[in-house]
């Protein structure tokens, strides 16, 4: 095998890793039901800080996946959606969902453990 073959597998390494990240998913699972702004996004994901949404947004729309418009309003106003490549993952969104609806609730509940901790010390009220 030369230097210029992949397999499936290296395929489908390449394919994971435009949607691993820790809110990626997330993100894209939310731009499936339709479009977003940059706010709305922030306040329908727990815990994401608007660096690291700004940073997985820019990773998403370098690899094709998400469409940033700006309109020149005052305030401006910007706007994220999947782009046609992403709608392509529908029938793998649809397939998560109705695999979650039949085993969903045999997935034991793990703690949250996103985002920032609240430090203990500052929420005692002595």
């Amino acid at each position: 095998m030369s230097e210029n073959d992949f397999t499936m597998q290296d395929e489908m390494r390449r394919a994971f890793a435009m949607l691993s990240g820790k809110w990626k998913l997330e993100i894209m699972w939310l731009l499936h039901q339709r479009v977003h702004r940059f706010g709305e996004l922030r306040k329908a994901i727990p815990g994401i800080t608007q660096h690291m949404l700004t940073a997985q947004l820019r990773e998403l729309e370098a690899d094709g996946l998400v469409s940033r418009t700006v309109y020149a309003e005052v305030p401006p106003r910007v706007e994220y959606e999947m782009t046609r490549k992403a709608l392509g993952l529908a029938p793998t969104m649809e397939a998560l969902t109705a695999w979650w609806e039949e085993y969903g609730r045999t997935v034991p509940e793990k703690p949250a453990t996103r985002g920032r901790k609240q430090n203990k010390s500052n929420s005692r009220s002595d």
